[in-house]
């Protein structure tokens, strides 16, 4: 059972990996929450690292924290561990938790270095490109591109 006024807790909690090592958190006050309730985010990368609190909160109109940015994310091979608590003065605050395998939430950058070259005598084009850098892995594998041509 958690402790804490139910619907205490926050809600809508989500993550995104972007620009390969940069990392977006954020969530909702509970709709339950007393309007003074404070949240606090802190997060494990692997087991064996130590939880870390957010060092830059994004805030809401009455400055409290709705969510976190980080910046020189990696990503291990295993999940990463996200807690938020809270805290007020009038109760006690429930708080949230939960595992999140980072590659799932990387928003991958577009392919680098695009040419076409065509060649109208022989009637084909060449299209080559650079697969986009990414956090998680290297991996050609990892990707599957799609060419759409449209005509002018």
């Amino acid at each position: 059972v958690f402790a804490g006024m139910n619907g205490s807790a926050i809600e809508n909690f989500s993550c995104m990996i972007y620009n390969i090592s940069f990392m977006n958190c954020t969530w909702r006050a509970g709709r339950d929450a007393p309007g003074d309730t404070q949240y606090f985010l802190y997060w494990k990368n692997s087991r064996y690292d130590d939880a870390m609190e957010c060092e830059l909160y994004i805030k809401d109109e009455n400055g409290r924290n709705t969510g976190c940015r980080f910046q020189n994310v990696k990503i291990e091979a295993e999940e990463a561990y996200f807690l938020v608590n809270g805290s007020s003065k009038d109760s006690l605050i429930q708080f949230y938790d939960e595992y999140i395998q980072l590659y799932k939430i990387e928003k991958l950058m577009p392919p680098s270095n695009i040419t076409v070259n065509c060649d109208e005598i022989k009637n084909d084009c060449i299209i080559q490109w650079q697969q986009p850098q990414i956090s998680h892995s290297n991996k050609d594998k990892c990707f599957k591109y799609e060419i759409s041509i449209k005509y002018k």
